[in-house]
């Protein structure tokens, strides 16, 4: 082996060293990287549009992987955790499915029927009502007599919402004396008293609004608080 033969072999040797080094040098990065980031897990991504308060199936979601230490605690990681949930609002397609975004669907229980009636949109939902919600829901009522003061009530105490339609207008024509031009159908699920009494405020009452109840908040308003008069309120001093 000559001179020129000896140089080649050694360049050759030194290239491979050098490749070797590179190639240990990227997977140390890659390692690095990896231990990082941590294990990847399966979760779930909205692949279309889902409206609000509809039911929700796997066709509309597709799996995905990705980091567990990147992924949020919320987020949804089994399908059959969407089973007889709806969408709680509106969910856009490439969002990260969370449970935070889904709630139960309401179901009656025995004694209990369906009722729905048209509720102003900007006094009586603004949009935070929706299905399994809890509501007070308040009638104003003109005098019978010109003598006779008005009043509002509260008509039902904790009354469970069963479902949110779309907002549309009002025929003005049928009832002139709503606030506003937009109402929104909510159903309600009520027992044989209260949905009289739901009936017949829609059909007779000046105005019927919802209070949102907190979540969790069981307790009833009391009997002396359920009717209201400003000249009761007067002379009270507006206290109980």
């Amino acid at each position: 082996m000559n001179s020129r033969q000896r140089r080649g072999v050694v360049l050759l040797v030194v290239s491979v060293l050098c490749a070797a080094a590179a190639f240990a040098g990227v997977v140390a990065v890659v390692s690095d990287a990896r231990s990082q980031v941590g294990s990847k897990v399966t979760a779930y991504e909205l692949s279309a549009d889902v409206p609000a308060y509809t039911a929700l199936n796997a066709s509309q979601v597709h799996r995905i992987s990705m980091p567990e230490r990147w992924l949020p605690d919320t987020a949804v990681r089994d399908l059959g955790a969407l089973q007889g949930k709806i969408a709680a609002v509106p969910l856009k397609k490439g969002s990260l499915l969370q449970s935070d975004m889904v709630a139960d669907k309401p179901e009656l229980k025995a004694g209990q029927m369906e009722i729905a009636i048209m509720i102003d949109a900007e006094t009586g939902v603004a949009g935070k009502i929706t299905p399994g919600a809890r509501v007070n829901i308040f009638a104003t009522f003109a005098p019978r007599k010109d003598t006779d003061p008005d009043i509002s009530k509260i008509i039902v105490a904790g009354a469970q919402v069963m479902d949110v339609g779309e907002i549309k207008a009002f025929d003005k024509s049928e009832d002139a004396q709503r606030l506003s031009t937009q109402g929104v159908p909510i159903t309600f699920a009520l027992d044989a008293a209260d949905a009289q009494r739901v009936a017949f405020a829609e059909s007779f009452a000046r105005h019927v609004r919802l209070a949102l109840v907190a979540p969790g908040d069981t307790a009833a308003p009391p009997q002396s608080d359920r009717t209201y008069t400003l000249a009761g309120d007067a002379a009270t001093g507006g206290k109980p």
